[in-house]
Order: structure tokens, then C-alpha cells, then sequence
């Protein structure tokens, strides 16, 4: 099989993702883009977190042209995409018990506030205890996640539960257990993991959608512009002061 087909195939599979969460999610991405139009309108901050690769779903809506410039990362060392060595430290420190509510105990969030969490599998401890502490604070909480692995996978956390179970509204990104798109007779292990492109594509669904909703209500969704357009930096300066009790990036 030539690398073209392969790189059609994994298109293809990405895009018939994207088609099946834009059509059996479209609730969910509405009732998650009003909870944050909500808490905008209502004086709350907003915030994402996501660990390992989960974490680049989260970057992206924070501080990103086009995106809500209240988006905060709330940010756990070691924990961020891979900037630990060994990256494998990463991973173990997912399933530690506790550090989720240390995290929390030492971030700005408050009730009133909204966290979004992304987990691919959900079965950590590391969101698990997100969710559950964030809720206990009075936190309204989004989860992205692979609802399959919670039919498919085991619990590590000590509740059996998983990030689905303690969410105001989950998002289901559809992505089968494993994360692989394709398979090959001469290769043993499947590849071609699709999960950061539909999870990043199912945030910024909720964040125009939130957009959207705030705008209808006749409020300004405080939106940040690209730096390298003329006159972008001027734009960002000016919502960054009108909401800068709201943004964290900057401290």
C-alpha cells in the first residue's frame, strides 16, 4: 500500500469522526457553548486543563486569535503535553491520588468559575479528582472525553468512576479505545491517532458557539485578533484591560 492511501485513509477516518460528533454531539457542544456564555455574561473565569497530549486540545483555546480571550490554562507540572523528562513521568503522574486537589487548592479557580477538563480515556485519577473537586468548589465543569473507554477500560481511580461521571455536560469525542485510526498486515501496532484533531475541533465548536451566544444576549464576546493583522495588538490590549481581573496568562 503506497503512503498516499495510508494518508487518504487517515483523512478520511479523521473527517468521518468530525462529521459523527458534529451530528450526534450538537446538543451537548449548544448546552456546553451556553454554560460558558453564562458564566462570561455572570462575571466568571474560565479555564482548561488537560494532561499529556490532552493538553494540546487545551492550549489551543488560550490565548488564540479568533478564541475567548478569558480562556486560562490551569496548568500542572509535569503534566503538560511532554515537558517533563522522562516523559513517562507524565503519564505516572496522572494516576497519582491527591495532586488534582493540591492543583486546585493553590489556583485562583472559585465558585462561579468554569473549568473544562479533557481526558481521552477519563480513567485516571488525575481528572477524575479534577472534576470531583472542581464541582465540590461550586465549579461548573465540562469534560471532553472518549466515553467508550468508561464500557471498555477499567477505573484507576479508587471511586471506579470516571471523568464522565462528575461533569455538568460531557463532550464525547467518539475516539475509539487505543486511539488509532489504521491498521496494516505489516505492521503490529495500529497507528494514526485522530483525537487531538476532533477534540480541538469539538472545543472551538463550543467557543463559537459560546461566541454566538453572548453576541445574541448583546454582549461583546471579548474575542481576541490575530498579532499579525494591523491593528490586532491595539484589539487585544484593549479587551485584555476590560477583562484583566479575568486573565491569568499575563501574571
Amino acid at each position: 500500500m503506497s503512503d498516499s492511501k495510508l494518508a487518504g485513509q487517515f483523512f478520511d477516518a479523521a473527517i468521518g469522526l468530525l462529521q459523527r460528533v458534529r451530528d450526534e454531539c450538537a446538543e451537548d457542544v449548544e448546552a456546553a457553548g451556553a454554560l460558558i456564555a453564562d458564566t462570561v455574561a455572570e462575571g466568571g473565569r474560565l479555564f482548561a486543563f488537560g494532561a499529556g497530549h490532552s493538553s494540546l486540545a487545551a492550549q489551543d483555546v488560550v490565548y488564540r486569535a479568533g478564541g475567548l480571550a478569558l480562556m486560562n490554562l490551569l496548568a500542572v507540572p509535569g503534566v503538560v503535553g511532554v515537558d517533563v523528562m522522562p516523559a513517562t513521568l507524565g503519564s505516572a503522574l496522572e494516576r497519582v491520588d491527591g495532586l488534582a486537589g493540591a492543583v486546585l487548592d493553590c489556583s485562583p479557580l472559585r465558585s462561579g468559575d468554569l473549568l473544562v477538563i479533557i481526558s481521552l480515556s477519563g480513567r485516571n485519577a488525575l481528572p477524575v479528582e479534577m472534576a470531583m473537586n472542581a464541582r465540590a468548589l461550586g465549579v461548573k465543569v465540562i469534560g471532553v472525553t472518549s466515553v467508550a473507554y468508561a464500557s471498555e477500560t477499567t477505573s484507576r481511580h479508587v471511586s471506579g468512576t470516571y471523568l464522565k461521571d462528575h461533569c455538568d455536560i460531557v463532550l464525547d469525542s467518539k475516539i475509539a479505545v487505543g486511539d488509532a485510526e489504521l491498521t496494516l498486515d505489516a505492521i503490529e501496532a495500529p497507528f494514526a491517532p485522530a483525537s487531538t484533531v476532533v477534540t480541538s475541533a469539538l472545543l472551538q465548536a463550543v467557543m463559537a458557539t459560546a461566541a454566538g451566544a453572548l453576541a445574541g444576549r448583546g454582549i461583546e464576546p471579548p474575542l481576541l485578533r490575530s498579532g499579525n493583522v494591523d491593528g490586532g495588538h491595539e484589539w487585544n490590549g484593549r479587551v485584555m484591560t476590560e477583562y484583566g481581573d479575568r486573565i491569568f496568562y499575563r501574571r
